[in-house]
């Protein structure tokens, strides 16, 4: 049962680390990010990072799912090419070729992708294919079903790719705050202003909520705005997973909110 008058609580969300100010301080909070890890495994074989670039991989599939299909393959050329890709990603040693002044993991895994069907994988015979050990599985029903969805646009492959990447972020985000929530005995109470988090509700919907909930107009949006501050502190840890410093999550933020925004 969710008690009247008593709304989410949530810590006050901290100022974001300023990288320039407090350097040592800003590499310590990036030093065990997913990112990061891969990053200063460089050419050592390091289980830790081979987990690190598994783990992101199996996030951000799907955009490069998505480039593939928006270049022009059919459903099951880029079903093989996505799964080949991967497999041959993880098995190998990138690492060696990564840019340390192009730190992000998002242009890194789209140059990779490029750079393999720019070899034309697609012409290897299908026994060939899959060969590598890949370490998750990637359902390319879901994967196409979801590329249907997506709108009729003239958007480039590099745009849908951006675009899916950002949408997944976001998603990742809201699914960490809802189960911080479920942890907290707030599930429902997250799953009735869900709505206002992501913009989808205008500001007549607190009273209709506060009535329902027995408790005051003030009380639901002293809770959304709680959420929404603890949303995105979550963003941004999202980010953080994908870059290498702490100076480049502001601007990969806005680079993700204008492209949603377009």
């Amino acid at each position: 049962m969710i008690r009247a008058r008593k709304p989410v609580k949530y810590a006050a969300a901290t100022k974001p680390m300023n990288a320039e100010s407090n350097p040592l301080a800003a590499h310590a909070n990036f030093a065990t990010t997913h990112w990061s890890v891969v990053l200063e495994a460089g050419e050592e074989d390091s289980p830790k990072a081979s987990e690190a670039m598994g783990q992101l991989c199996q996030t951000y599939w799907y955009p490069l799912y998505a480039y593939v299909r928006r270049r022009g393959y059919d459903v099951h050329a880029a079903q093989d090419l996505t799964q080949e890709f991967f497999a041959r990603l993880l098995a190998k040693n990138y690492l060696s070729v990564v840019d340390r002044n192009k730190g992000k993991f998002r242009s890194f895994l789209l140059a990779c992708l490029e750079h393999f069907l720019a070899r034309e994988w697609i012409r290897a015979n299908a026994q060939k294919r899959g060969g590598g050990q890949i370490a998750f599985s990637l359902d390319a029903v879901d994967a196409e079903n979801r590329y249907l969805l997506e709108p009729a646009t003239d958007l480039t492959p590099e745009k849908i790719y951006d675009r899916r990447w950002a949408t997944t972020l976001l998603d990742r985000a809201m699914t960490r705050l809802e189960a911080e929530c479920l942890a907290n005995d707030k599930g429902d109470l997250f799953a009735t202003v869900k709505g206002f988090l992501s913009g989808e509700k205008g500001e007549a919907g607190y009273r209709d909520i506060a009535t329902s909930l027995n408790t005051s107009e003030a009380a639901i949006k002293m809770t959304v705005y709680r959420l929404r501050q603890r949303y995105g502190e979550l963003v941004r840890d999202e980010i953080a997973q994908t870059v290498a410093t702490a100076a480049e999550v502001d601007e990969e933020l806005r680079y993700l909110i204008a492209l949603l925004r377009e």
